[in-house]
């Protein structure tokens, strides 16, 4: 493993502290566990999106086989 030193302010350092304590871990491993869940987040999402992204797209089936045009589509009077 990789060591670094980080600068925190006062009050996030004894939070950080009470936090690691009340899991009963270290403020090491509180922090790798931390960012080892935001980086597997990550992860997830780039796969959901290509998957997402590699799906074909869907006929869209218009009524009576021919779209709406401009003026139908923004007609508002017909939404109330």
């Amino acid at each position: 493993m990789k060591n670094i030193t980080i600068t925190l302010l006062e009050d996030l350092a004894r939070w950080l502290r009470v936090r690691a304590a009340e899991d009963d871990r270290s403020v090491s491993r509180w922090i790798r566990e931390l960012l080892d869940r935001k980086r597997h987040r990550e992860d997830d999402y780039e796969i959901a999106m290509k998957r997402y992204l590699a799906r074909k797209p869907r006929e869209i089936d218009w009524p009576g086989g021919c779209r709406p045009s401009r003026e139908e589509l923004y007609d508002r009077s017909r939404l109330r």
